[in-house]
């Protein structure tokens, strides 16, 4: 695809696309590896917390695009097959260097837009903890168990949630002022763990900022969509956006994907497409 471009000619493979697929790789082998060898969680390490939560490090902005999940093979392979697709035509338009800029900038964006995100998601529940460590009674917390706010959203939740129950139905037969202190401790512990569950890895971001560089660069080039239907990158792009925004507002029970993420990568890929154009820098 248009060769010109480029002034050493095409390459399938450049540079920063090449070792980004390395890393990336090596990424994934390690959390496997580590995680069975060592019992060491990568994703604990390196995947983006929430600011507020105690497992949050600022580096994670950065190295949560480089770490995917190890039980969704498909999830790398979606991402790193859309990243050589695409990316490479717009590493040979760009250069290494700005097309490395493109992907860092997307991929932190992306991890932005979605940081606000999960916070006017969990902040309703945040707050009504805070409600009860403010008022503590075991009718405030029967009012919190019973509500929409009580989600088991990992497996500490609910690691926790059993040895409270244990320890609480034994304490409240003798003593209930020790009762509702454990009540107390449970509920500091579980408003730790709520804010540690919502975690997102994956290059998704970036690679939704680059679907959206090469269908806003080369928006009448021909995608096969599955490899078999044929359609307009223009059209590619805004049916995929369109969904990520229906998927993120719809925020089904049970849906894990980052939709916000990938539409801030698409976002802030627009912003900087639209600077560059300005500047008369786009190529």
């Amino acid at each position: 695809m248009n060769q010109q471009f480029r002034r050493g000619g095409f390459s399938i493979l450049p540079p920063v696309v090449k070792n980004l697929l390395i890393i990336n790789g090596l990424f994934f082998l390690a959390t496997i590896g580590l995680g069975q060898a060592f019992n060491i969680d990568l994703i604990k390490l390196l995947g983006l917390h929430y600011v507020g939560a105690s497992d949050f490090q600022p580096y994670q902005y950065i190295t949560y695009m480089f770490m995917h999940s190890a039980t969704n093979y498909a999830h790398i392979l979606f991402n790193m097959l859309a990243l050589w697709m695409f990316g490479n035509t717009l590493e040979n338009v760009w250069g290494s260097k700005r097309f490395l800029i493109y992907y860092l900038v997307t991929g932190i964006g992306a991890a932005v837009v979605y940081t606000f995100w999960i916070h006017y998601e969990i902040m309703p529940t945040i707050r009504a903890v805070d409600h009860f460590l403010d008022n503590p009674s075991m009718t405030a917390f029967a009012q919190f168990r019973n509500s929409d706010f009580f989600q088991v959203a990992s497996y500490d939740i609910q690691n926790n949630f059993n040895a409270f129950v244990d320890s609480y139905n034994r304490l409240s037969k003798t003593d209930q002022n020790a009762a509702l202190q454990e009540t107390i401790n449970f509920m500091s512990q579980y408003k730790q763990d709520y804010m540690n569950a919502h975690t997102v890895v994956g290059a998704s971001g970036a690679v939704y900022g680059i679907l959206l560089a090469f269908g806003m660069m080369f928006p009448n080039q021909i995608i096969y969509l599955y490899f078999a239907i044929p359609i307009k990158a223009k059209w590619f792009v805004i049916i995929f956006g369109a969904l990520e925004l229906y998927s993120g507002i719809s925020n089904k029970p049970g849906d894990n994907v980052a939709h916000f993420a990938h539409l801030g990568g698409m976002l802030f890929g627009f912003l900087i497409i639209k600077y560059w154009k300005k500047k008369g820098r786009l190529y």
